[in-house]
């Protein structure tokens, strides 16, 4: 086993050991993929003050998100068909974080089961939703998240309509994978993946088949998610799937700090400056760029998280000195899993903490809370946006 020293080392595993539609899954944006690229390489340009002669001996990541304590701010995202990236993938990476002591969040369109999930965890997950135009089925799994014990509701308000993604469109994406000549010869060179697959019962979306009249196989579901995403979509909506879940809620999608203002009017607990990781509106400004302006207009009224990029513990500490109170990650976490399965999120977590601290310590900080603007050298015109 190679040693592993950063994120980047286990990208390079994970692209080796996992099949290429669940890769770029993963690894890809809409359209051109400019917003994608941007995310990761706007953090790039903000440098770090150093600061010597500060006594460090006390230093801690630790830090709060929604009242609940975390060994750092840091979260793992809501993402999609985790477990086509490992077998049983999101049971694997609910475990890692819980052990390590940060928030796991089980997406709808997950391959386990909230019950699964549940029955592989002794602590309170977070469960993210779709803003569906079906109101029964909305309730129906909003109850099961409940029944589960999920300590949060995280709501992605940005996926109305779908962004194009020509990767998933080129190589057939489904779950499990179809069958064509050239996925077999690509699935021929992952046999360890497909070992692990064939010990597994779970291979379709745990939340939505057998949960869902008609909805049986990938055709089926196809049919139904293009029906059920709500281009209607508006703020009483919103409301409305907040009430039902009668509990603390993140909004996770936001890129406007006019949104930020409705967002916070409509009770949420948390937000999330989101670009959906590129995956969206192809163009869009990336996630840290927009941050300090929706921290500026919101204040301290919600607590302000991000994603987007994200690759190590600089990036947190850089999102943090820009007013963010914590951060999610998607990729960062999909990597350690597809490329060394429940130990592999763990590595990524134990990476990203160990970055953290050795970054904190050298711009001479000891506690998250003191992270601030005068940790970062900023290009002028950097948060300057567009006209």
């Amino acid at each position: 086993m190679p040693v592993i020293t950063c994120i980047e080392d286990l990208k390079r595993l994970y692209r080796r050991r996992v099949p290429r539609m669940f890769y770029d899954y993963a690894e890809s944006g809409s359209w051109t993929e400019q917003t994608f690229r941007d995310n990761s390489a706007d953090f790039a340009e903000i440098r770090l003050r150093q600061k010597i002669a500060v006594d460090l001996s006390r230093r801690t990541t630790a830090a709060t998100m929604l009242g609940q304590e975390v060994t750092m701010p840091v979260a793992l995202a809501p993402v999609g068909l985790t477990g086509m990236q490992s077998a049983d993938g999101e049971i694997k990476a609910a475990r890692a974080a819980e052990r390590f002591g940060v928030p796991f969040t089980l997406s709808t369109m997950s391959i386990c089961s909230i019950e699964d999930v549940a029955a592989h965890t002794t602590r309170p997950f977070w469960f993210q939703i779709y803003t569906l135009n079906d109101d029964a089925f909305n309730q129906r799994i909003i109850d099961r998240a409940k029944a589960a014990g999920c300590s949060a509701l995280v709501i992605t308000v940005d996926l109305q309509i779908l962004g194009q993604r020509h990767k998933d469109l080129k190589n057939g994406l489904s779950a499990p994978p179809k069958l064509t000549i050239p996925t077999m010869l690509n699935l021929a060179t992952k046999w360890a993946w497909g070992l692990e697959m064939l010990q597994t019962r779970r291979r379709f979306f745990g939340n939505i088949v057998g949960h869902v009249e008609g909805v049986s196989d990938p055709a089926s579901l196809s049919a139904w998610t293009a029906e059920k995403f709500d281009p209607a979509l508006n703020w009483d909506k919103i409301r409305k799937l907040m009430d039902m879940w009668g509990g603390k809620v993140i909004l996770k999608g936001i890129l406007d700090p006019a949104d930020a203002e409705k967002a916070v009017a409509a009770g949420a607990d948390a937000i999330v400056v989101s670009n959906h990781g590129g995956r969206q509106l192809d163009g869009a400004l990336s996630s840290i760029r927009v941050l300090p302006h929706v921290v500026a207009a919101v204040g301290d009224r919600t607590e302000v998280w991000m994603d987007g990029g994200v690759r190590s513990g600089q990036d947190v500490l850089k999102a943090v000195g820009l007013g963010a109170r914590g951060v999610m990650i998607g990729r960062a976490f999909v990597y350690g899993l597809g490329a060394m399965g429940e130990a592999g999120v763990t590595r990524a977590l134990e990476l990203i903490q160990r970055e953290l601290d050795t970054t904190m310590a050298l711009c001479g900080e000891t506690r998250l809370a003191d992270v601030g603007r005068h940790n970062l050298l900023l290009k002028k015109g950097f948060l300057d946006g567009y006209e």
